[in-house]
């Protein structure tokens, strides 16, 4: 059994049944069954000793991950009050906690299935404006009707969120642990380099192997999530970090044809077919596919049912370089961060308004992984053998 410590929120008494019924999970996922000691017991050691399927030495990577973010991303002092609610659902969400108590020793951790919402949302009345609050979820805490998150976010709270952990176990989950690495000369960099030539080019063009995708217009004014807030209105978000995204201020001026090789599919899941399907794109919108499989079909078809026509809006310029063409995480919002391009098909995208689209009416946006050979802003190739040249 893990022990917790003192600073955690956890009355046994809280366990039964009717207590555990608050957690409702936006999908449903299977769970591994867990044998662990998440802690090593009557020695005070905040070190993962055994989770089952990652090793100690993973767990001190990640401790020293999470370090550099708390302090290069947060500016979180050790003075600054912290909660951590977690849960015990997956291996992971297990090393991840291991992880925060070790970079955290003084926060408030919860056990989010050993006590009830009201007990966490009077936990959160507690803090005050730059406060930190890390949500580690085997998939998404809801409390009630209350959007954690955005309302954190309302009074002024740093928050890190870890959605959907129980989808990556295995590799996949040691992955996730490199991915947290946060290198600020890279990350800050290279974004704000991408976001420079976004800004001022006039067109561009995505080779995927032999196919060419062009963008016959400038782009949105690109917006980044490099680990930098100091212009940010909100500090947080969805981890792991790492892109840069824009789109083409005209959304019909995109032609060409595009092959992916991930898609989103139905379960909210990377779906890898055994080739690359090729997007046709015309004026904007995906009209026909080559080797396309029957979930990809299915995708487009849900599409058009709600929406019409297959719109292709997002443009990610992704960053993250533990996640490749080669190395996949099952949750398609955490591989979203891959080094490399994605797109995004569905009308919905509310970062950028358009003229003829309401925000709030798209009710799609699946996200596409392109076979990325190069990538040419302008003149300008800014990818090219896996990696952003800029």
């Amino acid at each position: 059994m893990t022990r917790l410590p003192s600073s955690s929120i956890c009355n046994s008494s809280l366990l039964s049944a009717s207590k555990r019924k608050h957690r409702t999970y936006t999908t449903a996922v299977a769970m591994t069954p867990i044998t662990h000691s998440a802690h090593a017991e009557n020695t005070g050691d905040t070190r993962c000793t055994v989770i089952a399927t990652i090793s100690a030495a993973a767990v001190d990577a990640a401790q020293r991950h999470l370090h550099d973010v708390l302090s290069l991303a947060f500016d979180h002092a050790p003075g600054q009050h912290a909660v951590v609610v977690f849960d015990t659902g997956c291996d992971l969400a297990l090393a991840l906690t291991a992880a925060y108590r070790h970079c955290l020793p003084n926060a408030d951790f919860i056990d989010f299935d050993a006590v009830l919402p009201q007990a966490i949302l009077e936990k959160f009345a507690l803090l005050v404006p730059s406060d930190l609050v890390v949500l580690i979820q085997s998939t998404n805490f809801r409390l009630e009707a209350y959007r954690i998150r955005v309302e954190l976010f309302k009074r002024a709270l740093k928050v890190i969120e870890h959605p959907h952990l129980a989808r990556m176990q295995g590799q996949e989950a040691l992955y996730y642990l490199e991915s947290l690495a946060y290198d600020p000369a890279y990350y800050r960099g290279v974004g704000n380099a991408l976001k420079v030539r976004i800004d001022r080019a006039q067109g561009g063009v995505i080779d995927s192997g032999g196919e060419r995708l062009v963008y016959g217009s400038r782009f949105e004014s690109a917006k980044l999530n490099v680990g930098d807030y100091s212009a940010m209105k909100n500090v947080g978000g969805q981890f792991p970090i790492g892109e840069v995204f824009t789109e083409s201020l005209d959304l019909e001026a995109v032609n060409g044809r595009v092959r992916i090789f991930v898609f989103g599919d139905t379960a909210f899941s990377v779906n890898q077919p055994a080739m690359p399907i090729t997007l046709v794109i015309v004026n904007g919108q995906v009209t026909d596919t080559i080797d396309s499989t029957p979930e990809f079909d299915t995708v487009l078809a849900n599409i058009r049912a709600d929406e019409g026509v297959v719109w292709v809006r997002e443009l990610g310029f992704g960053m993250n370089r533990a996640f490749s063409k080669d190395r996949t995480v099952s949750d398609i919002g955490t591989f979203e961060r891959m080094c490399g391009i994605h797109l995004s098909l569905g009308a919905k995208h509310g970062s950028y308004g358009k003229p003829n689209f309401k925000r709030g009416d798209g009710k799609y946006h699946v996200d596409v992984f392109a076979v990325t050979q190069s990538v040419m802003l302008d003149q300008d190739e800014v990818y090219r053998d896996g990696a952003w040249q800029v």
